[in-house]
């Protein structure tokens, strides 16, 4: 899953995110307001890291912008301002969680876990296709009770593939989630990744189409 974090502390900035791309989320950085108006204007992301105390546009105005063109996308604001009026503004304007800062790494992610899910209306933190099952909180796949044994970009992968099943999700598409703007990424990359994905999971009888021209289906498995 894609994050773009908003914050202009360099050092919380690069901590947030190591802390999530070693979690296997495709992690984002934009230092000021307005860089992350743009982002968020060209960009699709399945949850947004806020801080409001930013250099030239502040984070309440990018979250009012990112209201006004209609999107979705759950928005955890992140702020050393802990006066009552800051949080009651940023809910009204749209955000879906508030944390202050300092905070616990651990529960940091346990929210984002519960925006993911709530945003990509999964109806809880486990995937479940015939024997195969996802879940989102230890980010773990199994086939019935036994653990398959994937890479954390593997299980990025997986993950997108099981929220869209029966449909296809093309290479762009897939690009978009599980890279991030200083990876150069390609089509081959997804490809070489796919194969990977397939050779431990074929033996499983999950299978995953290739749809010609279109990109990837994830079929359930047998049961």
């Amino acid at each position: 899953m894609r994050i773009l974090i908003v914050e202009d502390d360099a050092v919380l900035a690069d901590g947030l995110t190591r802390t999530l791309r070693q979690s296997g989320y495709a992690a984002d950085c934009a230092n000021n307001g307005e860089q992350a108006d743009s982002a968020l204007s060209n960009e699709n992301y399945d949850v947004v890291i806020l801080d409001l105390g930013l250099p030239g546009m502040d984070g309440l105005e990018v979250l009012r912008r990112l209201r006004t063109r209609k999107s979705t996308v759950p928005v955890l604001i992140l702020t050393a301002r802990d006066a009552l009026d800051d949080r009651v503004r940023g809910l009204d304007l749209g955000a879906d969680d508030y944390m202050v800062k300092p905070f616990d790494p651990p529960e940091l992610e346990a929210r984002l876990r519960a925006l993911l899910r709530r945003g990509q209306a999964s109806g809880g933190g486990e995937l479940r296709i015939g024997e195969l099952s996802f879940d989102a909180a230890t980010r773990c796949a199994r086939i019935g009770k036994q653990i398959i044994e994937l890479s954390p970009r593997e299980l990025s992968l997986l993950e997108v593939l099981m929220r869209r099943a029966g449909k296809v999700v093309g290479k762009e598409q897939l690009l978009e989630h599980l890279y991030t703007w200083d990876e150069e990424a390609t089509s081959n990359a997804i490809e070489v990744l796919m194969h990977r994905l397939r050779r431990k999971l074929d033996q499983h009888g999950v299978i995953i189409r290739t749809v010609r021209g279109l990109g990837y289906m994830l079929d359930s498995p047998e049961v």
